[in-house]
């Protein structure tokens, strides 16, 4: 368990933390995906679909917490800063600066001295965020959104920073 500061507890997810995990993924992946991924994948992706990845994905997640309740999470594979989300209440109380701190010192502690993460191109509020905290753009690219018939190519950009 790592204490970023008096009020943001970092540390790995357990299973009850899956539900919590999954309400904030869909809140947050709402407000930065909706009218910027193709409908296809916004058709897909129902509150049950977060709530059972979250479940699934366990392993993947860290999360932060304020004041004894789940505030955001980040998910890590590989070099990959996966997922970070935070609660809309507690967004602007340094969680994703908290967060993005954890996911660099797990790409480092997976071998890897740079890590890289994909922003939804019109998402310009993550975008900011990540400039701000010394991540690069380096440009548009398609991630592959996974889905059950296949991946949905999603309009991003790929930061990276040195870890």
């Amino acid at each position: 368990m790592i204490t970023r500061d008096d009020t943001v507890r970092i540390r790995p997810a357990t299973t009850d933390d899956a539900p919590a995990v999954g309400a904030i993924w869909r809140d947050g992946w709402r407000d930065g995906h909706l009218g910027h991924v193709p409908e296809e994948l916004v058709a897909i992706r129902t509150p049950e679909s977060f709530d059972l990845r979250a479940a699934q994905r366990v392993a993947d997640t860290t999360v932060a917490e304020v004041d004894g309740a789940v505030a955001g999470f980040v998910m890590v594979v590989a070099d990959e800063v996966e997922q970070v989300y935070v609660a809309a209440d507690r967004r602007g109380a340094g969680v994703a600066g908290a967060l993005l701190a954890e996911g660099l010192r797990q790409v480092d502690q997976n071998g890897h001295e740079r890590a890289w993460l994909a922003v939804a191109s019109g998402n310009t509020r993550a975008r900011r965020f990540y400039e701000r905290e010394g991540w690069t753009d380096e440009g548009a690219f398609d991630y592959p959104a996974r889905s059950s018939g296949g991946p949905i190519a999603v309009p991003c950009h790929r930061y990276t920073r040195l870890v």
